[in-house]
């Protein structure tokens, strides 16, 4: 198994981009859907349905398929360097604990989608704009570590 995945490296690291492609984009957009919806949605009854049928197919017929194949791949792609590549490389290791919390971001942004779907939220939509700039941050240091590979 390991052997092919080593031969098909390079078309498991273009599907892995093609994932965190679409896990961005939806990482990026939930947050900006969600100030709309905070700032509009109560007052418009229709307005706040057409943004919880908008939220939710975003999140799970986007962004939760893309998060899922983007740590398959990504996986994969581990699996195919082997154990000792992966402890070798402090780079690797701090991009996969800033993944974890790009990861942590999506399940936070679930959890808020819920609270929407249910009438619940709390939140403002200047809440959700500061909020929103927590992936953009992870993003340049997966970015940099994947790239550069600092250390």
């Amino acid at each position: 198994m390991t052997d092919w995945l080593a031969a098909h490296y390079d078309w498991l690291k273009a599907l892995h981009v093609m994932s965190v492609i679409a896990w961005m984009a939806g990482i990026f957009y939930l947050p900006r859907l969600f100030v709309y919806h905070a700032e509009r949605g109560r007052a418009e009854p229709v307005l706040d349905e057409t943004f919880k049928v908008m939220e939710r197919r975003l999140y799970r017929a986007i962004m939760v398929p893309a998060m899922i194949s983007s740590w398959i791949f990504g996986a994969s792609m581990l699996i195919a360097i082997g154990l000792e590549g992966i402890l070798a490389a402090a780079w690797l290791q701090a991009k996969l604990a800033l993944v974890v919390a790009m990861t942590i971001y999506h399940e936070f942004l679930g959890r808020e989608m819920r609270a929407f779907q249910a009438g619940a939220n709390r939140r403002s939509g200047r809440a959700f704009r500061m909020i929103n700039e927590i992936p953009t941050l992870l993003m340049v240091l997966i970015v940099i570590m994947a790239i550069v590979e600092p250390f």
